[in-house]
């Protein structure tokens, strides 16, 4: 038997509240600049300038930083800079 792909669903704001509150603020801190960099890592595409290659690298190591906070706590948290949305 294989496992389906999971579909992502959005949950109520009480859920999420709720799952907020267990963590630990700085992981819910990272979650957010690593989402956030993530979106901006993906903003770029084909030849880029330098100043959009710095502004990428920039997002990338943001987003590293979080992943390493993310990881520290639960590995399966890590996220990825070619998720799709």
């Amino acid at each position: 038997m294989t496992a389906s792909p999971l579909i992502p669903v959005p949950i109520p704001d009480r859920v999420a509240a709720l799952i907020g509150s267990c963590m630990p603020v700085h992981v819910l801190q990272a979650e957010i600049e690593a989402d956030g960099a993530v979106r901006e890592v993906n903003r770029f595409r084909g030849p880029l300038c330098p100043e959009d290659r710095a502004d990428r690298e920039h997002a990338l190591s943001v987003l590293a930083r979080a992943n390493k906070v993310l990881a520290a706590y639960n590995p399966g948290l890590m996220i990825l800079p070619n998720r799709a949305y």
